[in-house]
């Protein structure tokens, strides 16, 4: 269970249970929205022009305080806690990237292993420059400092088809 740090409340005993069709992913992606019924996106992923610089290293999605945060691909829970005043759970993903969720309050713990759509947290409201009574900052990273946009991971992949070489070459 999640920690209680200075002003936040003691995560609950049980995780709520997900709700339907919690870690379904879209046909050929791999991953699923972290909230459920599909949210607004209300401040879309903006790249930094190098690792240090400002940019939004993530999407904010509309919530409502106290939604369960779904587990957007199994994996492991590398971090659950406060840092710098906001509660935030990571999850390491057997593909090697990371997703990030903040302000949750985590019902899960460092090093457990969790499924597609599990709860791993309940969100909080408070997040800065959120239109909505309370948004989800869901992030996504390759490597310590290689931030994506976490939208990508709920496309299916690209078939990118190549002309056909006339004459066609026997094979």
């Amino acid at each position: 269970m999640g920690s209680a740090g200075a002003g936040f409340p003691a995560a609950d005993a049980a995780a709520p249970a997900p709700p339907p069709g919690a870690g379904v992913p879209a046909p050929g992606a791999r991953y699923a929205w972290p909230l459920l019924p599909a949210p607004a996106v209300v401040t879309p992923y903006r790249a930094p022009a190098h690792p240090y610089a400002p940019g939004h290293r993530g999407v904010d999605l509309a919530g409502a305080p106290g939604q369960p945060v779904l587990a957007a691909r199994a994996g492991t829970v590398v971090f659950a806690g406060p840092v710098a005043g906001r509660e935030i759970v990571s999850v390491q993903h057997d593909d090697g990237l990371r997703t990030t969720y903040e302000p949750v309050g985590p019902v899960v713990a460092a090093g457990a292993v969790v499924r597609a759509g599990e709860v791993i947290g309940l969100l909080r409201p408070g997040h800065a420059g959120c239109p909505a009574q309370a948004c989800l900052h869901w992030g996504l990273r390759r490597d310590r400092t290689d931030y994506l946009d976490p939208l990508v991971l709920l496309r299916p992949p690209r078939v990118r088809l190549l002309p056909v070489p006339v004459p066609w070459p026997d094979g």
